[in-house]
């Protein structure tokens, strides 16, 4: 879909700021039965918690699903999290209306289907168990200061500084012993919101989202995302748009991290203003289809 003229769009919607944008959204409310919204969760959908197990989505997160999805043609949570366990802390389980959604979780080696509640995953790798076994070691010899602590993903496993005394310092401290446990191991480090995660390489955002997106025939996708490990997604859609299946870059902006926003489409404050504008774009197309 060519840039070279802008498309009207409804009054109530923001206007993305870039032409690829604009047409991407167009496309979306011109054929929503061909269109998927994917969606990160942790500070994205989810407000970030000093805790990560007390993430839970934003209380308007599951009734405005339930009311976008039947609309398009799915409705896909992408996170390094475990993909049941984003399923739970997102409030999907047997929640009506989200029929159409999918979590693909440890960005995509694990898939959770809201219309069978199952999740499929393959074993996984050796890599991981071992630098897990490693790790306190690795941490005490590096000087981890207190508040450092470690989160078991199952296909990976990562290392938070959020709760340091100076969380900036300490994730500069850990990166390179991180990376070299890493690469013992043939892991990759990904770096996140005070967060250093070993998983295995080649699985990322992208190309899960790439996937799926084939998989259903997606004919446009809007991706929101929230920190650098969704950029490899938005270089995903970028690629996509580039083979005529446009798309939309939705940042939900925090203070934390600004590389997202300098090259999204839209930029909503957190959370709230993600679902806000999920919610938006809900009415827009239930008033056309009514």
């Amino acid at each position: 879909m060519g840039s070279h003229s802008s498309p009207q769009l409804p009054e109530q919607l923001p206007t993305p700021a870039t032409p690829a944008g604009r047409d991407g959204l167009a496309a979306l409310l011109a054929d929503p039965g061909r269109a998927v919204v994917a969606l990160d969760f942790d500070g994205t959908i989810a407000p970030i918690v000093p805790d990560p197990d007390q993430a839970r989505a934003h209380p308007d997160a599951v009734p405005v699903l339930a009311r976008l999805a039947p609309l398009l043609r799915a409705v896909v949570v992408v996170t390094g999290r475990p993909a049941e366990l984003a399923a739970r802390y997102g409030g999907f389980t047997g929640a009506a209306g989200l029929e159409h959604l999918v979590v693909l979780g440890a960005y995509g080696a694990e898939r959770w289907d809201a219309a069978t509640g199952e999740v499929t995953a393959p074993p996984p790798p050796p890599g991981v168990a071992a630098a897990r076994a490693e790790l306190p070691g690795v941490l005490e010899k590096a000087g981890a200061p207190d508040g450092t602590w470690t989160e078991d993903k199952g296909r990976a496993v990562a290392v938070h500084t959020r709760r340091a005394a100076d969380p900036a310092a300490a994730f500069e401290l850990l990166r390179e012993p991180l990376r070299e446990l890493a690469e013992r191991h043939s892991l990759s480090v990904e770096p996140g919101r005070f967060v250093l995660e070993l998983r295995p390489p080649g699985m990322d955002k992208g190309v899960a989202l790439t996937d799926f997106l084939r998989e259903t025939g997606a004919g446009s996708v809007l991706y929101g995302g929230d920190d650098l490990g969704d950029l490899a997604a938005y270089d995903a859609v970028d690629r996509l748009r580039g083979a005529d299946v446009p798309g939309v870059l939705l940042c939900s902006g925090s203070e934390e991290v600004t590389a997202l926003a300098e090259r999204a489409d839209l930029v909503v404050d957190g959370p709230a203003g993600v679902v806000g504008l999920l919610g938006e774009l809900a009415d827009v197309l239930a008033g056309r289809a009514g």
